[in-house]
């Protein structure tokens, strides 16, 4: 799951929103047999702090303590006609020096023709992307860099993957990928369709979250890191912007406490950047909000007590 749109949309014949595939999938492995050898400051990270696909490996990143192993370079969270663009300043390629990303997808393939995505993942040594693939950088991040990540943390535990693989893939066609299905349908019926399997699935998770804590499991695992970045933006941005307006995040008793425990997490708060996130939606996709004009709320209270700690963990 990557971003790179917001110009246009592709959608299918009966106008709904099918996103493309991501095209770069190598691993990195501790023991380098996938021909990507786990080292420090071998490899580089390009985001953007707007997109969702990004969020969560910024996130796996720095709960995995790999900071100083992979740095990470942001691109504006603007995107016009060529992409994503370093412009200067905070938004900056630190290693190459690139004024557009698409320079990163031309030097790996100089016949790529698909769009232009983030999250990036960049060999310095070889000049190659090793992915673009968001959920694949997220377990590369939990368990690629051996020794060189932080071990006391496991977002994959061996006892609890049939049941995150589970949650995930709910997740992700229901909420994560549903909120851009409803917002870039072509077709009244796709969208319709689309918001209906959205607050179907958030109700579903809402009565989840009453008798557990996290959605897998006693502490947050990599289910909970891949629902987070949808959920911090719902109200903010796709409860308007992409239409999905039954229901604010806040308005969700569990969802919302939810939310603000993971938030209130250490060191997640840093990376939530909602400025950046609206200016993104709301000023590049000019077929949705032709304005650009940015709304200058809702406040969302991030930081009020969750009252969440004494609900047990969800039973295998």
């Amino acid at each position: 799951m990557t971003e790179g749109f917001g110009l246009g949309q592709e959608a299918t014949q009966d106008g709904r929103f099918e996103r493309q595939e991501s095209r770069f999938r190598g691993w990195i492995t501790p023991d380098g047999s996938s021909g990507f050898p786990a080292a420090a400051g071998r490899y580089h990270l390009y985001v953007s702090l707007a997109c969702p696909w990004c969020h969560r490996t910024v996130i796996v990143r720095r709960l995995k303590g790999l900071e100083d192993v992979v740095k990470v370079s942001y691109v504006d969270p603007f995107r016009d006609e060529r992409g994503w663009a370093f412009s200067g300043g905070r938004f900056t390629d630190q290693v190459n020096g690139w004024a557009l990303l698409s320079d990163a997808y031309a030097a790996s393939d100089p016949g790529f023709t698909g769009r232009i995505t983030v999250p990036v993942l960049w060999d310095t040594r070889d000049h190659v992307i090793v992915s673009n693939e968001s959920a694949d950088i997220v377990r590369m991040f939990n368990d690629g860099f051996g020794a060189l990540a932080r071990s006391s943390v496991d977002l994959y535990p061996p006892a609890l993957r049939e049941q995150i693989d589970a949650v995930n893939a709910f997740v992700y066609e229901n909420v994560n990928n549903g909120v851009y299905r409803a917002g870039f349908a072509a077709t009244q019926e796709a969208y319709e369709k689309a918001y209906e399997q959205l607050f179907a699935a958030l109700d579903e998770l809402e009565d989840r979250l009453g008798s557990s804590r996290f959605l897998v499991g006693a502490t947050p695992t990599e289910a909970d890191w891949r629902l987070f970045p949808t959920l911090v933006r719902f109200d903010a941005v796709y409860y308007t912007h992409f239409k999905c307006n039954r229901r604010r995040l806040v308005e969700y008793p569990n969802l919302w406490g939810y939310a603000r425990d993971l938030y209130q997490q250490p060191g997640i708060a840093e990376t939530v950047a909602l400025e950046e996130i609206k200016r993104h939606y709301f000023t590049t996709q000019d077929f949705l909000n032709p304005s650009r004009i940015i709304p200058r709320g809702p406040h969302v209270d991030f930081l009020a007590p969750h009252d969440r700690a004494a609900i047990g963990a969800q039973a295998a």
